[in-house]
């Protein structure tokens, strides 16, 4: 082999452990692709649009209830929370998200109410005729979309302003926002709790109330 050609395969032969090492490089400096788990969520426990009802403080432990205010548990849980609500009054946040059902036929026009209501500033009042009157409109195969609004007419909404939120597609998408969140957060059923970010798995309401003790210092 002439000395021209070892010359030029010794060149090429740097030229590719170079290049190699260029890419080695590259890899080991590239910025590690984050991968979801409990703390980070592929999806929030909450949204700065959420409907914080109950407002302790940022240090305050925080409460969120996914529901769908057409589910009977929900309905039936209804008045425990509020209990409970009474019970911690001043020592946790309490955050409402909607989580309608799609085998529920009033569930997303329950929501776009109450939605529609919040922008308004009469979430809960919603929150509380929604409940208080599920027996009325639940489980049925008909619209009460006119029913909810007779209950705006009651909270005293402007109701021009009621209709147009009820109208637009932005309302309904606030509240599939809530959904989607709440499936890449693992829930699948109503009510679902979330405290201080974890999901909390109930097997009777004293594993509710155990937690919130833990988590004031009761």
């Amino acid at each position: 082999m002439t000395t021209p050609v070892k010359a030029t395969l010794i060149s090429l032969a740097l030229i590719i452990v170079l290049v190699i090492a260029a890419i080695i490089v590259t890899i080991l400096n590239r910025p590690a692709t984050p991968v979801p788990d409990g703390s980070a969520g592929a999806a929030p426990v909450t949204r700065a649009n959420s409907h914080v009802v109950d407002n302790a403080g940022e240090d305050a432990p925080t409460l969120v209830e996914f529901l769908d205010f057409e589910c009977e548990a929900c309905g039936s849980l209804y008045p425990t929370v509020e209990q409970i609500r009474a019970d911690y009054e001043g020592k946790i946040n309490y955050v409402i998200r909607y989580f309608p059902l799609p085998g529920h036929f009033n569930s997303m026009n329950a929501a776009i109410a109450a939605e529609a209501a919040a922008q308004q500033g009469e979430f809960e009042g919603m929150y509380h005729r929604l409940f208080e009157t599920q027996t009325q409109w639940g489980e049925q195969q008909v619209s009460h979309a006119d029913l909810f609004r007779t209950f705006a007419e009651d909270l005293g909404l402007d109701m021009d302003a009621y209709d147009a939120a009820v109208a637009d597609p932005a309302t309904q998408a606030r509240v599939e926002e809530d959904f989607n969140d709440g499936q890449n957060l693992g829930v699948s059923g109503t009510p679902s709790f979330f405290l201080s970010g974890q999901k909390l798995e109930l097997s009777q309401l004293t594993d509710l109330t155990d937690a919130l003790d833990a988590a004031t210092g009761r």
